[in-house]
Order: C-alpha cells, then sequence, then structure tokens
C-alpha cells in the first residue's frame, strides 16, 4: 500500500505544478456565459491556497473538465495567500488548512468555510544513519524549534528511541517562510502540549520561530530538508511520499505514535465531530481515547463567497469535490470525508447564491 502511494504521489508532484501555473486569474466575468446559460455559472473557476490539498486538486480538475465541462485552475500558494486571494476576489475560491480567525472572516465579507478534505501535516527530518520513523513527542519537538534541544545524540530523543545510533549533528529546524496551514495544523499542536511554546510563540499560519531557517511552500521545505544533514521541518503528507522524506512518528494523547496515513487520519476524524460556530472543525491533538489518531491531523477548507457571479458553478463543483472527487483522496493519504461533514459540507454550499 505505502508503495503504491509512493509511486502515485510522486506522478503527481508535475501535475501540481501544472495545474498552479494556470492559477491566480481574474474572477471577473469572463467566461460567466459557460454552463448552459444558467444564472451563475462559468466554464472556469479560478482557485487558489494550500499547498497541502494541491495533489488533490490537480486530481479534480482533469476529471472535472472531461466529465463537466469546466476548467479548475489552481494556484498553490499557501494558505494565507489564498485567503487574502478570495478576502481580494481575484479569485473564485480560496483554500486554506487554518480556518479563518475572526478579523480574516469580517475581511472576507460573508465568506463561507467548507471542509473539502481530510489531511495531516507530518514531521521529516534528514539525519544520515538514522532510520525513518524516529519517535517525538510535543515536548521534544517544542524545544527543538525554541532552540532548547540542538543536537540529535541529546538525550531527550534518545529516551524516545532506544536502540537507534543518534548521531551528535546539530538539528536545524526548517519551518514555512510563508503563510501556511501547515504551520498552523504544527503551532496548534505545539500549543496543545507545550505551554512555554503556547506563551511565547503560539499558533498562526505564520508564526515567528525562534530558531531555525526558512522555506517557502511545503516544496521549499522538501527540498532544503533533503539538502541538509540534521534538519527537520513538517509538510503536508502528500509531500512525504511524492518527495521521498522521512517522516516521525508523533505522540498522541493517548501516549501511542501512530503512522500519519489514512487510517491514523480518519481516526482523529471519527473522535472528533462537533463543529465550531464558523463551520471549522479542529483535529489537532484529539482526546486519549483515540488512541490510533494522528495527533497533527485536519480540515483543509474550500474559502468561498455567500454571493458569486459563479454561484451554480461553484457549488456544483463543490459538491463534486465531497462526494465523487473523494475516491481520488486515499492514494493520496486523503482519507474520504465522513458522512456527516458531507452532509453539514451541501448545507453549507447550498447558502452560495
Amino acid at each position: 500500500m505505502r508503495k503504491t502511494l509512493k509511486l502515485l504521489a510522486a506522478s503527481l508532484a508535475v501535475g501540481v505544478v501544472a495545474v498552479g501555473a494556470a492559477a491566480c486569474g481574474s474572477s471577473g466575468s469572463s467566461g460567466s456565459s459557460g454552463g448552459g446559460g444558467n444564472a451563475g455559472s462559468s466554464s472556469v473557476l479560478n482557485g487558489a491556497g494550500s499547498t497541502l490539498v494541491a495533489p488533490l486538486i490537480s486530481q479534480w480538475a482533469p476529471d472535472y473538465a472531461t466529465n463537466d465541462g469546466v476548467t479548475i485552475t489552481y494556484g498553490p500558494i499557501g494558505s494565507g495567500g489564498g485567503i487574502d486571494a478570495i478576502t481580494a476576489r481575484t479569485v473564485d475560491f480560496g483554500a486554506s488548512d487554518a480556518p479563518l480567525t475572526s478579523d480574516q472572516a469580517t475581511a472576507c465579507k460573508s465568506c463561507l468555510q467548507v471542509p473539502w478534505a481530510l489531511a495531516a501535516t507530518v514531521v521529516t527530518y534528514n539525519v544520515k544513519g538514522v532510520p525513518n520513523n524516529l519517535k517525538l513527542t510535543g515536548d521534544v519537538l517544542a524545544k527543538i524549534f525554541m532552540g532548547q534541544i540542538t543536537s540529535w545524540n541529546d538525550s531527550a530523543i534518545a529516551a524516545l528511541n532506544p536502540g537507534v545510533n543518534l548521531p551528535s549533528t546539530h538539528i536545524t529546524p526548517v519551518y514555512r517562510s510563508d503563510g501556511s496551514g501547515d504551520s498552523f495544523v504544527f503551532t496548534s499542536y505545539l500549543s496543545a502540549i507545550s505551554s512555554d511554546w503556547k506563551s511565547k510563540v503560539g499558533a498562526s499560519t505564520q508564526p515567528t520561530f525562534p530558531t531555525g531557517t526558512g522555506a517557502a511552500k511545503n516544496s521549499g521545505v522538501a527540498a532544503a530538508i533533503q539538502a541538509t544533514d540534521g534538519s527537520i521541518g513538517y509538510v503536508a503528507v502528500s509531500y512525504i511520499a511524492a518527495d521521498k522524506l522521512n517522516e516521525a512518528l508523533v505522540q498522541n494523547a493517548a501516549g501511542q505514535y501512530p503512522m500519519p496515513d489514512t487510517a491514523g487520519i480518519l481516526a482523529a476524524a471519527t473522535a472528533v465531530t462537533t463543529f465550531a460556530p464558523d463551520g471549522s472543525i479542529s483535529l489537532v491533538n484529539p482526546p486519549a481515547s483515540a488512541a490510533t489518531a494522528y495527533p497533527l491531523s485536519t480540515y483543509t477548507y474550500a474559502i468561498v463567497p455567500s454571493s458569486s457571479p459563479k454561484a451554480a458553478t461553484l457549488r456544483k463543483f463543490l459538491t463534486y469535490a465531497i462526494t465523487t472527487g473523494q475516491s481520488f483522496g486515499p492514494a493520496l493519504g486523503f482519507p474520504a470525508l465522513p458522512a456527516a461533514v458531507v452532509a453539514h459540507d451541501k448545507m453549507v454550499i447550498a447558502q452560495i447564491k
């Protein structure tokens, strides 16, 4: 299964770039005569945002164009950029792995949030001679990214990994330099575990990391980690397979170290079913009763205006994404959405006029 996932994800790396290259065009009225002339229809939808969900959209786009005759262009510019773009209405939809803050929601003016994919942020590392699946806790990760643990043979890391020959190599943290939902998930987890991290850094799409080096987008973080012995960072789950990166096993609330795979992500989604008033739902650090849940799981959201000149086309595409489009997800590390989330999404989508 993992071999199949790696092959499929690697084959998508080119596709993501191709989808992104055409994106970020205006969401104006050009092409609005498509879709059979129905009010609010169009032959083109432009989107931008999350790099985490980009591999999935790269599969949706050609399938949707073939079967529904609508072109989907998407720019994987990061969750922060996607929020900015939909707020400015330079795209038809944004995508973010972090829900809108109250200030962002006000600025976006009646934007709706549709959780349209399940995924995870994965801790990855490159240390010569150290095998895959090193075990790490939230407390250790917080101390690494705060510069308090600086070498790979530190006793705190060694205690979690008995029998692993850890070198004295200096640790180089790598983080996202752009506004990123993966940063939000990662720092939300650290904030949930470490009071020191919560008070000094906190959870944000673009936090001020105390130490390390920044890189833009998931692809930039992956490249920096591959090029640097002793590095550690975080990327979206699909980039692990595509770039053949090591994946750390991160401790959950039950004290277990689940794999960041579809089973671990789905276990988190099964354990957390309560929506916030803004329509978001947080899967980070699910309760100890979810023994197999991966603790850095997340929903990623389509962010759309409740009033759009392309309302009919948006409703139809989003409905495709949360139903038929989910079939592309498991091969890329995205479990299918739970039925309750699909039902919730359909009610939200119906509000687009």
